[in-house]
């Protein structure tokens, strides 16, 4: 199933989509909009942290500018992607934009979709945000949470979590201890977890990526069940492999 389709995104719908966890987000926000550009859409990927300079591969336009004016955006062409960030740092990563303007160009409805990382997690599978974490706009319609199932059996350092010390609040562990399916079930639905931040209207996904192996899919469903019992409003769950295009198992809300 295309990505597009399993996130409940309908073509002639503009949303604003914005992208928290760890274990993927950018992946998987570029996979996104290469399917919204070949269904002809007008799509906006952008940053309200910092992500690597994309390569030219992935994007038509690219708008470097302080300006912060629409007016910068009125020859865009359908059935392109365009990347946007206000500079391109020394590390050459590209600097985010304050969420307010986000929340204006969304509203100005020049861009079909906006896809928006707005979290980060300097590339670790898994993640606790801290209290300025994520930075999300305030007329989001969805957000896509997610963790890289590869963090399983790993120990909570700083090599395989980003912020440990505030993933051990969270989930109740200690520093060294093993990462396992409870503490991923305990980040996904606590108020400070993945989807801190996110508005009562604001549809909220779960994507477990990075299922490499028959065990990663079993912990993965383990971790879904869980969820489902504990009745965290989730729309869907997810388990795939997105740098590969595999969706492997979806749970969904309507089911």
């Amino acid at each position: 199933m295309k990505l597009f389709k399993a996130l409940d995104i309908d073509s002639q719908i503009k949303e604003l989509i914005c992208f928290v966890g760890a274990g993927g987000k950018t992946t998987t926000m570029f996979k996104l909009a290469r399917e919204l550009k070949g269904l002809g859409c007008k799509v906006l990927v952008t940053t309200t942290t910092a992500i690597f300079k994309p390569i030219k591969e992935e994007y038509d336009n690219l708008i470097i500018t302080n300006s912060l004016n629409l007016k910068d955006f009125d020859n865009i062409n359908k059935g392109t992607v365009t990347v946007l960030g206000r500079e391109i740092s020394k590390e050459n990563k590209l600097l985010g934009l304050d969420k307010i303007f986000i929340e204006k160009l969304y509203n100005s409805k020049l861009f079909d979709h906006i896809l928006v990382e707005a979290d980060g997690s300097k590339r670790k599978p898994i993640k606790a945000p801290a209290s300025y974490e994520p930075v999300l706009p305030c007329n989001a319609t969805k957000v896509v949470g997610l963790i890289g199932l590869d963090c399983i059996g790993r120990k909570i350092y700083d090599d395989s979590v980003h912020r440990p010390e505030i993933f051990c609040q969270i989930t109740g562990s200690n520093i060294g201890e093993i990462i396992d399916e409870e503490k991923i079930f305990k980040i996904v639905v606590s108020d400070n977890g993945i989807f801190k931040n996110t508005t009562q209207y604001c549809a909220r996904y779960l994507i477990l990526n990075k299922c490499d192996t028959d065990r990663e899919k079993r912990c993965g469903i383990n971790i879904v069940k869980k969820v489902i019992s504990s009745k965290y409003k989730l729309s869907k769950i997810l388990i795939g492999q997105m740098k590969d295009n595999e969706i492997t198992y979806i749970w969904s809300d309507k089911i």
